[in-house]
């Protein structure tokens, strides 16, 4: 109620002293529910649609019957561990395991005769083929951050709850080791959770396809090449860590626009420019000099990629804006795309990048919660502040 009020009260004065905004500069309040049984415990002392990050906790409207195991594929130190966590929700915990069809295609996996029981209970899926988003209703990922990267891309809506497991390199994403995955995933399937909503990116690529439309006479014999004729194209996508525009393989400087709500507000002149969500700031962003965001927080970070200018520096906006990224009218070159290093394609000019932030994020199990296991992955993974400590001062040292 008291959201609502202060929602009428907004309106109320945009009309007498300046036009209503088409959308709140705070975000969409992301869904609560994740896939078919998963939502999230309603804190009663909730303000506005913002949670304490402590309070969020994760509970089941009914048992869990279904997870889907993600796993890092042609890894050969994956496969123990694959097996055992499968044997375990099959035999054990009497779970539905979906896997994707090209993990158990591993010689590995498939001529492993006494796995063969096992793998005949499975539900196999395709990527890009087959629809899953309301047949799963948890996910276990073993690898790195790049597993839960593509569990991301495999939702493109609602998202089941993520369980990540840490078997890969770096691991930022992945707090949950192994060594006692049975009691662990006995905790998640009891409901007994913290989370932490990643938000994601609603990415929508419109692009101009010029096409030249010959004129033919009545005997078929092509009279002229015809004119240019244009169709456009839209293309949505839903990312997790960030959208980068760079120069691909040209020598000259990538030349974008870049508009916010409708405004031009800079032009990148550098090799490109990454938007990237709070989660995605200690990826690409943070090497490239960005600071790093709590994915709690609601916002969305610009950062150039090697500007050339001194005083381009990034920037944090409000998660309720609406970016557009084109490319210069006077840009000597194209420039090009990817979403989460995936999905790669040229933006040529009228093309368009329209970026906000989605209601869908992605609900990721914490192995305490989210504040603690942020700043263990910074100190773990990233040495965030390591230093030799100084020394302190003696009494005879302060008499020199």
């Amino acid at each position: 109620p008291f959201a609502k009020n202060c929602h009428v009260l907004t309106h109320q004065r945009s009309q007498s002293t300046f036009s209503m905004r088409p959308q709140s500069l705070h975000g969409p309040s992301p869904v609560t529910t994740f896939g078919p049984k998963a939502c999230m415990l309603q804190n009663p002392h909730t303000v506005m649609h913002i949670q304490d990050p402590a309070s969020q906790r994760l509970t089941w409207n009914k048992p869990p019957k279904s997870v889907l195991v993600i796993k890092k594929i042609q890894d050969a130190s994956l496969l123990q561990p694959f097996k055992e966590l499968c044997m375990f929700l099959t035999e054990v915990k009497d779970m539905i395991v979906y896997v994707e069809k090209k993990v158990l295609e591993d010689p590995a996996i498939s001529d492993d005769e006494n796995f063969r029981a096992i793998t005949k209970k499975f539900c196999t899926f395709r990527d890009d083929l087959d629809d899953i988003s309301n047949r799963v209703d948890f996910i276990i990922c073993l690898g790195g951050d790049g597993t839960l990267l593509y569990a991301s891309s495999l939702f493109q809506e609602s998202v089941p709850p993520v369980m990540a497991f840490h078997l890969g390199s770096l691991g930022f994403l992945t707090p949950f080791k192994f060594d006692t995955y049975q009691s662990q995933v006995t905790q998640i399937i009891e409901g007994n959770a913290a989370i932490v909503l990643r938000s994601r990116l609603k990415v929508r690529v419109l692009k101009e396809n010029w096409e030249k439309k010959a004129r033919v006479d009545e005997k078929g014999i092509i009279l002229t090449n015809g004119d240019n004729e244009s169709s456009r194209k839209a293309v949505q996508y839903q990312v997790l860590n960030e959208v980068v525009v760079d120069r691909g393989p040209s020598s000259y400087l990538s030349n974008v626009d870049l508009f916010l709500d409708g405004h031009l507000i800079t032009t990148v002149q550098g090799d490109g420019v990454i938007v990237s969500t709070p989660t995605g700031s200690t990826a690409y962003a943070v090497a490239a000099g960005a600071s790093m965001i709590h994915p709690n927080v609601p916002a969305i970070m610009i950062t150039p990629i090697c500007p050339h200018s001194l005083s381009f520096r990034p920037i944090v906006v409000p998660a309720g804006v609406e970016l557009k990224i084109m490319l210069s009218c006077d840009a000597r070159n194209t420039a090009w795309v990817s979403f989460d290093g995936r999905k790669r394609q040229e933006i040529c000019h009228g093309d368009s990048i329209t970026i906000t932030t989605s209601c869908f994020p992605v609900p990721s199990i914490c192995f305490r919660d989210p504040v603690n296991d942020w700043f263990e992955s910074l100190a773990q993974c990233l040495h965030w502040n390591v230093r030799k400590k100084q020394n302190y001062l003696s009494s005879e040292d302060e008499e020199f």
